[in-house]
């Protein structure tokens, strides 16, 4: 009985193909927008995602200065300290690496080739502190970060320009006018979302960095990543008690330093992401409400059309359940075709929207489902009405119809 009436109903559909198009088009518009856009917003939400991870996990970053709307214009910045650095290794528990960084961007000379990166004096617990890896040669050893020894660490984009896909281990470059022994070569991280170049970078001890580089013993920023038993929300409060009694601050200032946390950052930054596909969800599901309205005004015409069919089967014996079911099953087939039709197009639009854009491709076989769901829903809803309004027509006056 149902697959007679799912063929009657193809059969109704391709019989009257244009107007059966232009009434699901609307369904097509909805679903194909609603995918596209959680699609896309979920590969933007990934890629914002990779971008925070790249800087480090479970990370804390404290930067010297009052934190974002603290302090006046006119408050001195004290900057951060080697007895900052030091109150925190000797006190703090639950972090996993603890890492000074100072950066500053200067002319970096190989030969007769020259680029400006960003220097950054730090020691070998960055690399722990930020997840970065090498690719090939080794990290500073403590004597050399002591000592403050003319060693450095490329990243690929340096690399790139000096040696091409060549091993740089053992050549000197020069960092503005001192002369530096490449150790290693870091691994790559690529653009962040604000597309800066992660892999424009030398790494070089901090006490030669101060000395050489810098000109002061001032520390930009102190990474802080916590270990696996210890979230950055527990830890966070125990580095602001340690600085605040390091650096002496009274009880009654604020904080004369900034403590970021990046996994709050992230979180902030993915609900935000999440927020925003949702507006944009909801306005394109617009789309599926007038596609609805759409098949209820088709299903009312088609209704009018086969009144005298109607008129038949009921004078030969069917039910008034047999036409209300014909007629559902064709406003859900529409339906249904039109959400197959959208999905399609809306996961080819996020397909090349995640090449154009650069983000990962993250279909979700829920949303897909879904859509086939709600497409089927519409044409039941919307095309109840034409369906009882075609069940309910008296045969004699149906015959009679013109």
């Amino acid at each position: 009985m149902i697959w007679e009436t799912v063929r009657l109903a193809l059969r109704s559909v391709r019989r009257n193909a244009l107007r059966s198009f232009l009434t699901l088009l609307g369904i097509v518009i909805g679903v194909a927008a609603v995918i596209a856009m959680l699609t896309i917003g979920a590969g933007t939400t990934e890629k914002v995602k990779a971008d925070i991870s790249k800087l480090g996990s479970n990370l804390l970053v404290v930067r010297a200065g009052h934190a974002a709307g603290r302090g006046g214009p006119d408050q001195t910045i004290r900057p951060l300290q080697d007895k900052d650095l030091a109150a925190l290794r000797a006190h703090l528990e639950g972090a996993r690496a603890i890492s000074p960084a100072a950066q500053k961007q200067v002319r970096v000379i190989y030969g007769t080739e020259n680029i400006t990166a960003g220097v950054t004096g730090t020691d070998s617990a960055f690399l722990d502190a930020r997840d970065w890896t090498l690719a090939s040669g080794r990290a500073f050893s403590d004597s050399e970060v002591r000592s403050g020894a003319g060693v450095c660490l490329i990243g690929e984009t340096v690399r790139q320009q000096f040696f091409g896909a060549g091993d740089p281990d053992g050549e000197i470059i020069r960092v503005n006018r001192s002369s530096c022994k490449v150790i290693g070569l870091l691994a790559p991280k690529g653009y962040t979302g604000f597309g800066q170049d992660q892999d424009n970078v030398v790494l070089m001890p901090l006490a030669a960095f101060q000395r050489r580089i810098a000109g002061n013993r001032d520390i930009d920023n102190i990474y802080v990543a916590a270990d696996d038993r210890t979230p950055t929300s527990e830890l966070l409060p125990r580095v602001q008690d340690i600085l605040r009694d390091a650096r002496r601050v009274p009880q009654d200032k604020d904080d004369d330093f900034d403590i970021r946390d990046m996994t709050q950052i992230a979180d902030t930054m993915t609900s935000a992401t999440s927020t925003m596909t949702g507006m944009l969800s909801a306005v394109a599901a617009v789309s599926l409400l007038v596609g609805g309205i759409g098949i209820m005004n088709i299903m009312l015409v088609s209704v009018t059309e086969r009144t005298r069919e109607i008129g038949i089967r009921l004078a030969i014996g069917a039910h008034e359940k047999h036409i209300l079911v014909q007629f559902l099953v064709e406003a859900t087939v529409l339906s249904l075709l039109g959400g197959i039709i959208g999905i399609l197009i809306g996961l080819s639009l996020a397909g090349i929207a995640s090449l154009t854009l650069a983000i990962p491709f993250a279909p979700s076989p829920a949303v897909i489902l879904l859509a086939v769901g709600f497409s089927a829903l519409i044409g039941m809803v919307f095309g109840f009405f034409p369906a009882l309004r075609g069940a309910r027509l008296d045969p004699i006056d149906a015959l009679r119809h013109e």
